[in-house]
């Protein structure tokens, strides 16, 4: 199966990122605030997402980038474990992953 990357869904999903990577990186004081996570497991999960975040994005001229940014999704649902509120905003950030690819792919004329 090959992904046909358009410049529309490059766009969106680089949004999507881009705003997820903020997110993501705010995950770290909540947690070691309010959750009373051990400070390096908190910054290695928020901030190192965040920047998996970052480097995807750079990449979504390629396929495999898209494959990355799904599993990046589910890591961020199970930022949920150190975050309980990051099992609600990774599925709402999974929902606009996929509708990114979608809705781009249709407008496009690439389905």
């Amino acid at each position: 199966m090959s992904i046909t990357v358009t410049p529309g869904m490059r766009r969106l999903c680089a949004s999507v990122l881009g705003m997820e990577a903020i997110v993501l990186a705010l995950v770290t004081p909540v947690a070691i605030m309010v959750n009373k996570v051990e400070p390096a497991t908190a910054v290695t999960v928020g901030i190192g997402l965040a920047v998996v975040c970052v480097v995807i994005a750079g990449l979504l001229k390629r396929p495999f980038a898209y494959i990355a940014g799904s599993v990046v999704q589910v890591l961020a649902i199970a930022t949920g474990f150190l975050v309980p509120i990051m099992f609600f905003l990774g599925v709402i950030f999974a929902a606009l992953w996929i509708t990114a690819i979608f809705v781009a792919r249709r407008v496009e004329g690439v389905t």
